[in-house]
């Protein structure tokens, strides 16, 4: 795939170009906070190393700006006015949260954790160049590899729940039930606490490729939960009190979504920073977010406000500097982010209840030869 000029952003009917000044609150951020998330991105876009799921290609300009980063700056709020131009994205713009999932585990099947975390089976190909296309119209991001080289389907939800249909994966811990795995997947990582004191970290590893389906909508739409009530620790109370068990409405209702994640154990020293990123990046709370991997790349600054209750209960201002370094299924859309809020039960339950509208505004780098 070939790399796009940041003209070739800016050109389209995409995004239009506006002056520094013209963002509300910006020249108020920590820039010096936004700057040390950006330089852990830089590292990968400066050495082109392998994403951990890939996004467009970043655009030849973004590269030195990299570089420079990686020299150290003394003036992160220059930096990013030097290197940058700010472009309002045209399409109406959503945030969601998502956050790092904290669970009690087990490393071998105990009373009350009995539910597995699966590794990346061996028969598992990873298709984001290519994704297989079915007679129905789907195109799947993944499938397995048979001994004859040939790919098919891979088993979705249920058939590896019920049926072992993934034999090559092998479970890395336990946790207590269906419903908290199949929150690990959505968050895409996870924070195991052992009996011992110990914590072991998940990383995403792959996923059976299957479209995502989210719950919290069919819950919406079957009338089991209001809109306006959707959260987290709802959609978990929900699933439980319908049956987490084999043939449950709760495990049906999972079932519908029948993309599938695993995991692998990561003890990498940028893993103790925070949990992996698509970009394979450390993700930095309220400086990282997920976007839209078929549109941007990976690294790219965006502002984002909103009025969100990311401090409590009630909606306050969020205005900040956000740095694209993850990806997700149901991030889909120019102007569609998900902000990155950090590990444990208070982040959960705070991103849980943002689903707001906002303001997007895509920081592009400069072209060659483009003035300061």
């Amino acid at each position: 795939m070939s790399r796009k000029n940041a003209s070739q952003f800016s050109a389209s009917d995409l995004v239009q170009k506006i002056d520094f000044e013209e963002i509300d609150g910006f020249s108020a951020d920590d820039f010096a906070a936004a700057f040390a998330a950006f330089r852990r991105s830089a590292t990968i876009i400066a050495a082109d190393a392998k994403e951990q799921r890939s996004a467009v290609p970043p655009p030849q300009s973004l590269i030195p700006v990299a570089q420079r980063a990686l020299e150290g700056v003394d003036d992160p709020a220059q930096f990013f006015r030097r290197w940058f131009r700010p472009h309002r994205i045209r399409a109406k713009g959503f945030v969601t949260a998502y956050y790092e999932v904290e669970v009690e585990a087990r490393l071998s099947p105990a009373p009350g954790f009995v539910t597995p975390v699966l590794s990346r089976p061996l028969d598992l190909v990873t298709l984001n160049e290519a994704p297989l296309s079915l007679p129905s119209g789907e195109s799947l991001t993944s499938a397995r590899r048979q001994a004859d080289g040939a790919l098919v389907p891979y088993p979705d939800r249920r058939a590896i729940e019920e049926e072992g249909a993934a034999p090559s994966a092998h479970p890395l811990a336990y946790v207590r039930d269906p419903v908290e795995l199949f929150l690990i997947q959505v968050q895409g990582s996870a924070r195991l606490r052992l009996p011992d004191g110990g914590v072991m970290a998940l990383t995403y590893a792959g996923r059976n490729g299957w479209p995502y389906t989210s719950v919290g909508r069919l819950m919406i739409e079957q009338g089991l939960v209001k809109p306006a009530d959707m959260s987290l620790d709802l959609t978990k109370e929900t699933l439980r009190k319908l049956g987490a068990g084999p043939g449950e409405a709760g495990r049906r209702m999972m079932q519908e979504n029948r993309s599938y994640v695993f995991f692998e154990i990561d003890r990498s020293e940028a893993r103790g920073i925070g949990p992996i990123g698509g970009q394979g990046a450390p993700l930095t709370p309220f400086r990282s977010i997920a976007v839209d991997r078929s549109i941007w790349c990976y690294g790219l600054p965006f502002w984002v406000a909103a009025r969100i209750p990311w401090q409590g209960e009630a909606e306050t201002e969020f205005r900040r500097l956000m740095i694209a370094q993850d990806t997700g299924s149901a991030i889909i859309g120019p102007a569609r982010a998900d902000l990155f809020f950090g590990a444990g039960e208070a982040a959960g339950r705070r991103a849980g209840d943002i689903r707001h509208p906002a303001e997007l505004i895509a920081l592009l780098p400069k072209d060659v030869g483009d003035g300061p």
